[in-house]
């Protein structure tokens, strides 16, 4: 009788053990799954250096659950607020930081892969065209690296899919074209990454939603009922987005 006792009571000390071991290493794994580096990529600008960190505090603190639906992009996405609600679909979460760039977001694919989301939609690339064209745009930012070109722009979004699809295969992933916007000095360099990303489409690692298309006017310029500042979207550019992507996220 005292030998199962003594049994029965080293195997309850071992399950704890194995419980305490188990639960240190999923929290030490967390704990790599966001990026806390002080400067996460020098091509943010002096603004999005200090918003990028309160973001992934955010995301620490309420981390994705398995089979998600995941928005990953910049401040069009973290706009949208509460996607769930604007879609009447539980489960989208809202993983978009306002001056973001491609490289920023490949640092943060931990959590993405890490979580297995059913489904990862993509929208990235306008800030680091911002970035290549920092003199016509906002000369106040001050950038310690500036994008080189569309073509690296257009790699990088790549790259974020394939990562995706290689280390989580069961996500589908959508690659969203840049949206257009009201600034001349953008629009030939939209084309060239929005090009890049339709012609890789056949290599069957993501699908394409072409914003491009629905969002552009007759000139190729955003909507301008669609927008509030030649950039963002307004209520009824985020209601054009939801009428628009609904039944690709209701098939899912």
């Amino acid at each position: 009788m005292l030998k199962k006792q003594f049994f029965l009571l080293s195997l309850i000390l071992v399950c704890k053990v194995l419980t305490a071991q188990t639960t240190s290493h999923t929290d030490e794994q967390k704990a790599k799954l966001y990026p806390h580096q002080e400067i996460i990529s020098r091509y943010h600008n002096n603004w999005t250096q200090k918003h990028y960190p309160k973001r992934i505090a955010l995301f620490e603190k309420e981390p994705l659950e398995m089979g998600d639906i995941v928005f990953i992009g910049n401040s069009i996405t973290e706009g949208g607020l509460d996607w769930s609600a604007k879609f009447g679909i539980k489960h989208i979460r809202n993983r978009g930081i306002a001056g973001d760039v491609t490289d920023g977001v490949l640092q943060r694919l931990n959590e993405i892969t890490y979580f297995k989301p059913k489904a990862v939609f993509i929208l990235i690339g306008i800030n680091d065209l911002f970035s290549l064209h920092h003199k016509e745009d906002n000369s106040a930012l001050k950038y310690d690296k500036v994008v080189p070109s569309p073509e690296y722009i257009a790699k990088n979004i790549l790259k974020i899919a394939k990562i995706i699809h290689h280390k989580s295969p069961f996500t589908k992933v959508y690659v969203r074209t840049l949206l257009p916007v009201r600034r001349a000095y953008l629009k030939e360099d939209i084309l060239v990454v929005n090009t890049i990303i339709k012609k890789n489409e056949a290599k069957g690692y993501y699908k394409l939603i072409d914003w491009f298309a629905e969002f552009a006017d007759a000139n190729g310029e955003l909507i301008k009922e669609l927008t509030k500042d030649g950039v963002h979207l307004n209520e009824k550019g985020y209601q054009q987005w939801v009428n628009f992507e609904k039944p690709t996220i209701q098939a899912l």
